[in-house]
């Protein structure tokens, strides 16, 4: 009994720190995406997201599905940046979330903002549009357009079937 006992509160122990645990500083993520995307000769795709956040998700499921998700691998080294979430979720931000999106000019862009950084963590390009708007979530085929043109300037290799790919994935039906 006393070791049932024990086995019970050393699991109940165990998951308690787990979920405590914060998420990783801003710092980490970019110094271990910097030191991946110097070793793979890739650029770097800050995703700035939160778990409320509709768009968010639409993205993330955009560049994840099977017709988009070799280009945005081969390309990029993908880091999602958790930011703006409610009081009850705000264990699941990043430290330091918040002052790096302010650092981009992002912070009153709505969500997801993201941008796309060279090795040498310099912006290549971000999700403002030409007339100073965010295009978040790309679901038009004006805003998938303008993406595709910011993607092209941040890769080694972009193809028209990527441009196809993307257009049929992104573009809301």
């Amino acid at each position: 009994m006393k070791i049932k006992v024990l086995v019970l509160f050393m699991s109940i122990f165990l998951t308690t720190i787990f979920e405590v645990k914060a998420q990783e500083s801003t710092a980490v993520l970019l110094e271990k995406a910097q030191l991946k995307a110097k070793k793979e000769g890739k650029s770097i795709f800050i995703k700035f997201e939160a778990s409320w956040c509709g768009w968010c998700h639409k993205m993330t499921k955009d560049m994840k599905a099977e017709s988009t998700k070799k280009f945005f691998e081969n390309n990029y080294v993908t880091v999602p940046v958790v930011v703006n979430e409610s009081q009850k979720n705000k264990n699941l931000e990043n430290p330091g979330s918040t002052e790096l999106l302010k650092k981009y000019k992002g912070d009153k862009a709505g969500l997801p903002f993201w941008l796309i950084l060279n090795s040498d963590l310099e912006v290549i390009t971000d999700s403002f549009d030409s007339n100073g708007q965010n295009l978040g979530g790309p679901g038009s085929l004006k805003e998938v357009n303008e993406f595709i043109k910011k993607l092209k300037k941040a890769s080694t290799n972009f193809t028209k079937k990527d441009e196809v790919s993307i257009i049929e994935q992104f573009v809301m039906k």
